[in-house]
């Protein structure tokens, strides 16, 4: 739909505005800049984005993603930390998408912090390239904060959507998997290679879904759940019941509260559902 109205960004026209901008892309934000207009249409075919969507984009950087997803959504309100960035989006935007330069919204600021009054309106949907040191607490906040959001679609490290999306007795499954299986359903949605990027990373890349359910039903609250999950991860090779000792007081009081809850202290952390975690969570002494 629309796309022959926007003309998307490739290595050249990346290249030329890094330039313009003397950007020097940087490790510390994470910045890998997508340069395959197949890559970015393809994010945004899979994320389902439609025609009522309000999305969320957080770090678009010079705006590759962003073009895929202005004709496919009714807005796209884009969040960028990088003052610099920030201020040249919607100019690339009104020069290579002019009829829908309207639908964009930049907000300036950090996504790990970001409020819903600045945002400013109720995004449905989340898609976004996130740089991989900040992926997992940024999609963990913005569920949090944001009840509107009902799906996502993120491209982190292909490592951390193992993580993310990993269930009970997999080896990576820990603390990310379980606190976002609180807000979603997580999935693998594909895999990225290097070469789409540049600067080309020094790790594959990988599509995660989220689709937004409820939590499980508990007395607890989320942060009390969170905090035992915490415990629970923070020495991965403990038994439950070592492992929640400091947060139960004593290993016989995690003993006791573990088997009020329904779950064998000699388990460990990777063998539980986080629905087995908000039972532990009511059960605190």
């Amino acid at each position: 739909m629309g796309s022959s109205i926007v003309s998307l960004l490739g290595p050249v026209e990346i290249r030329n505005l890094a330039d313009k901008l003397d950007l020097r892309p940087t490790k510390k934000l994470g910045q890998n800049f997508v340069i395959d207009g197949g890559t970015v249409r393809r994010i945004a075919r899979v994320a389902e984005v439609a025609h009522d969507d309000v999305v969320i984009e957080v770090g678009p950087g010079l705006g590759s993603l962003t073009l895929a997803l202005l004709p496919e959504a009714r807005e796209v309100v884009a969040v960028e930390i990088d003052p610099v960035l920030a201020a040249q989006l919607p100019l690339t935007v009104a020069e290579r998408a002019p009829s829908l330069a309207g639908r964009l919204t930049v907000v300036q600021a950090d996504a790990m912090r970001v409020r819903p009054e600045e945002i400013g309106r109720e995004p449905t949907a989340l898609v976004a390239n996130l740089p991989y040191n900040v992926a997992v607490p940024v999609v963990l906040h913005l569920l949090e904060v944001l009840p509107s959001l009902r799906r996502g679609l993120v491209m982190v490290q292909s490592e951390v959507a193992d993580r993310m999306a990993a269930g009970p007795g997999s080896k990576v499954y820990g603390v990310p998997s379980v606190k976002a299986a609180w807000y979603a359903d997580v999935r693998r949605a594909g895999p990225v290679g290097r070469t789409v990027f540049w600067p080309v990373p020094n790790v594959d890349s990988g599509l995660v879904a989220l689709t937004r359910r409820e939590p499980p039903a508990t007395s607890a609250s989320r942060e009390e759940v969170f905090a035992v999950v915490d415990a629970a991860f923070a020495q991965r090779r403990k038994t439950l019941r070592a492992a929640l000792a400091s947060w139960a007081g004593t290993a016989a009081a995690a003993e006791t509260a573990l088997r009020a809850a329904g779950v064998d202290p000699s388990l460990r952390g990777e063998q539980l559902h986080v629905e087995d975690f908000a039972r532990i969570a009511e059960h605190r002494p």
